[in-house]
C-alpha cells in the first residue's frame, strides 16, 4: 500500500471515530518514513498525536517526535521551505510548554526571506461585528486575495466552510473569539474534524494568556491576532498559516 492509500484508509478511520485504528496506521506511515521524508514522517505523527487528543490522550511523544523532525528539515542545505519547518517545529514545541524552544524556532522562521507565495486561496471571515469583518475584507483584499467569504455566526460558517471543502478548496479561515452561538474553539474544533490541515487564523480582544483563547490555539490554529490589528499584524499571521500550507504540499 502506497503513502497516499496508507494516508487515505487511516483518515477515513479517523473521520469514523476509529481513533486506535487511525494512530497505528498513521504511526506506522510516520516510522517508515523517518529516514526517508522527515517532513511527512512528522505530519504523520501530528495526526498520530491527533488520534490520541480526540481519545482524551496524552499525545506528547508523537509531537515531541514531529518537532525534532521539522527541526532536522530546518537545518538541511536544500530544504525547500526552511521557514514552514521552523513554524510547525514553533508550534510543536508550544503544544509540549516548550516555550523558549517555541520562541527561539519562531524567531529563527523571521529571519528567513521567501518568495511570495501565489495567493489563489479562499478566505473565510467569521466575526459577527459587521464594522470588523469590512475592515478585514478590506484588508485581505489588499494583500491580493479576491475569493472572500463573510459569516457572522459559527453554525453558518462551519456549514460554508464544509461546502468550500467539497468543492476541494483551501481557505484560511480569519476566526473571531466571541461569536454569538458558538464559542471560537468549538468552531476551530468542528472545522479541524472536516479537516485537520486547516490553517485558522485567532482574532481576539482577550489577552494570549487568557484561558479561552489557549483552549482555541491548541485546538491547532496556526496564528493569533489581537485587537485592534493592523494591516501589517493581519499579513504576518496570514504569512504564517500559508508557509504552514505550503509545507503541507
Amino acid at each position: 500500500m502506497d503513502s497516499k492509500i496508507h494516508c487515505e484508509v487511516a483518515v477515513t478511520h479517523l473521520k469514523n471515530k476509529q481513533f486506535i485504528t487511525a494512530h497505528n496506521l498513521f504511526l506506522n506511515q510516520a516510522e517508515s518514513l523517518k529516514k526517508l521524508d522527515s517532513i511527512k514522517s512528522a505530519l504523520f505523527y501530528m495526526l498520530a498525536a491527533e488520534c490520541k487528543s480526540r481519545q482524551g490522550k496524552e499525545s506528547k511523544n508523537e509531537i515531541k517526535e514531529a518537532s525534532i523532525l521539522f527541526l532536522n528539515y530546518s537545518k538541511l542545505k536544500n530544504s525547500k521551505n526552511v521557514k514552514g519547518a521552523l513554524l510547525c517545529a514553533s508550534k510543536c514545541f508550544l503544544s509540549l510548554g516548550e516555550f523558549d524552544k517555541a520562541k527561539d524556532a519562531y524567531q529563527k522562521s523571521k529571519t528567513i526571506i521567501q518568495s511570495t507565495i501565489q495567493v489563489t486561496r479562499p478566505i473565510v471571515i467569521i466575526d459577527d461585528s459587521k464594522a470588523i469583518a469590512m475592515k478585514l475584507q478590506n484588508y485581505v483584499e489588499k494583500l491580493g486575495y479576491s475569493e472572500i467569504h463573510v459569516f457572522d455566526n459559527g453554525k453558518d460558517a462551519v456549514k460554508g466552510c464544509k461546502k468550500l471543502f467539497s468543492e476541494n478548496k483551501e481557505p484560511v479561515i480569519l476566526l473571531d473569539m466571541g461569536l454569538p452561538d458558538l464559542e471560537g474553539n468549538v468552531v476551530a474544533t468542528q472545522l479541524l474534524k472536516e479537516k485537520v490541515n486547516l490553517q485558522i487564523v485567532v482574532i481576539t480582544a482577550d489577552e494570549k494568556i487568557t484561558k479561552r483563547v489557549n483552549k482555541t490555539i491548541s485546538t491547532g490554529a496556526s496564528a493569533f491576532i489581537q485587537k485592534p490589528f493592523t494591516l501589517d499584524e493581519l499579513k504576518k499571521a496570514i504569512d504564517v498559516a500559508e508557509s504552514e500550507y505550503s509545507l503541507l504540499q
